[in-house]
């Protein structure tokens, strides 16, 4: 099991990774607008699969990497600070895009919607640095069994990012509405965001290695 800090940590990182904007949110949130809620949940079953099959490759994967690379703990340490500022600037630059800005997308059946919620997770390159270059940081060889921890740090995200992109999926007319009267909310919740992560990335990058 992980230590209750580093899943406290991780779970407050991973709350603030899905509530960035990235391809998931915005086809879930297009989806949702334009063909319905259930539409939108349909999809995320699709996601929810995605999310699976990253947790169990990145779990088994990130076990042998620590075991058998001496500096691979290092280089997946600074690729994950690398990629939370990235993320920061996407959210900060000028013209930023909010998610609801909604993409026009034509009425499918259930089974094509959760096959697209599938293959928009797998090919989300935000996902691939959750688990490869994020989750490690959370890991403490010294705390138990590496790929339990691997599971446990997984399985919590995938909790966490679904509870949170299953409610914006119910409340995505709502929220899009909302935002477009008020459009200074957006340009918080960008920056807010923003500096959180480069935050994030700053701390990621100074910590020294295990």
């Amino acid at each position: 099991m992980p230590t209750p800090t580093h899943l406290i940590a991780f779970a407050l990182v991973a709350l603030g990774l899905v509530l960035t904007p990235g391809p998931n949110m915005i086809y879930l949130i297009s989806r949702s607008i334009t063909q319905g809620r259930a539409a939108g949940l349909a999809s995320l079953g699709g996601v929810a699969l995605g999310f699976l099959i990253y947790m169990l490759a990145a779990a088994f994967g990130i076990t042998a990497l620590l075991f058998a690379v001496p500096y691979a703990y290092d280089a997946l340490r600074l690729a994950g600070a690398a990629y939370l500022l990235w993320l920061a600037w996407q959210a900060l630059k000028p013209g930023g895009r909010s998610p609801f800005e909604v993409k026009i997308l034509p009425v499918d059946s259930a089974k094509k919607l959760f096959a697209m919620g599938l293959i928009t997770n797998l090919l989300n390159p935000k996902v691939a640095m959750l688990y490869l270059a994020l989750l490690p940081q959370f890991i403490d060889v010294q705390a138990g069994s590496v790929l339990g921890q691997s599971l446990v740090l997984g399985a919590t995200q995938i909790a966490i990012s679904l509870s949170v992109n299953a409610a914006i999926a119910i409340m995505a007319g709502t929220i899009a509405a909302f935002l477009r009267a008020r459009p200074t909310w957006g340009l918080v919740q960008r920056w807010l965001m923003g500096t959180v992560l480069a935050g994030l990335a700053a701390r990621m990058a100074m910590e020294g290695g295990r």
